[in-house]
């Protein structure tokens, strides 16, 4: 038991080590101006293979249709949402440079440090609790996705506590139509089982899966037709989501 509470807090404290170090790397860099896009998507990889291979976990990424992203498209992708994992597993998901980005809650961009080197690294804060603030979030959204900034969005709008998949918010579609961006839903497995949430227990070795699923082009509805595409999109991630029996 008593060996089991310490190898969790190595494993704790490492992860924070990993995601510091990145941070304070990153806003040096930026410090002596040679922080580029291109570099900040090289740490972020970085650190999502050591957080992964801290825990041991075996990830494996399938991809319905070929990943290909065209030049002078914006891109938004969706998943489901049930682990703290989510995250490294979706950078290991497409293609090595690309530039992923997060909207994250305003409380990450508080955490000392961390929360300055998101900010630097172009990750996005919204403030969901104040509608204005929240569409000003939306529009800085926008100037990084015609940029060549890559946003992640996960429709739910928070973690699954049982990784079932919740009720669709509709700001991430909303986005999405009004950029004429590419959705590219993804289904997540087996995250949960690394670290449950409202936990900091971990379970080490755990097989974990990112199934990519096919892109749909959100120039193709508008904003009337909202529904209709959230549906679509909720039906791809269902299905990518699902476990075999």
């Amino acid at each position: 038991m008593k060996e089991h509470f310490f190898k969790r807090l190595l494993i704790l404290f490492s992860a924070i080590y990993y995601t510091l170090r990145i941070s304070f790397l990153a806003l040096t860099s930026a410090y002596k101006g040679m922080l580029s896009r291109e570099t900040a998507n090289k740490m972020l990889h970085s650190w999502a293979r050591q957080v992964l291979t801290l825990v041991q976990a075996s990830y494996k990424v399938q991809n319905n249709t070929p990943l290909k992203l065209e030049s002078g498209r914006s891109y938004i992708l969706m998943s489901n949402h049930q682990s703290y994992y989510d995250i490294p597993l979706l950078y290991m998901s497409i293609p090595e440079g690309s530039s992923l980005r997060m909207i994250g809650k305003k409380e990450l961009f508080r955490i000392p440090l961390w929360g300055r080197a998101m900010k630097t690294a172009e990750f996005i804060s919204i403030d969901r609790s104040d509608h204005e603030k929240s569409m000003e979030s939306m529009e800085t959204a926008k100037d990084k996705m015609k940029s060549g900034v890559m946003i992640y969005v996960a429709p739910e709008g928070t973690r699954s506590r049982d990784a079932k998949l919740r009720e669709f918010k509709k700001g991430g579609f909303m986005l999405a139509i009004q950029t004429e961006s590419i959705i590219i839903p993804v289904g997540i497995r087996g995250t949960e089982r690394i670290m449950p949430p409202d936990s900091w227990d971990f379970s080490l070795g755990q097989k974990i899966e990112a199934h990519v699923g096919t892109p749909i082009d959100a120039a193709n509805y508008s904003e009337a037709e909202r529904d209709i595409l959230m549906q679509e999109v909720r039906k791809q991630i269902l299905s990518l989501a699902k476990k075999p029996e």
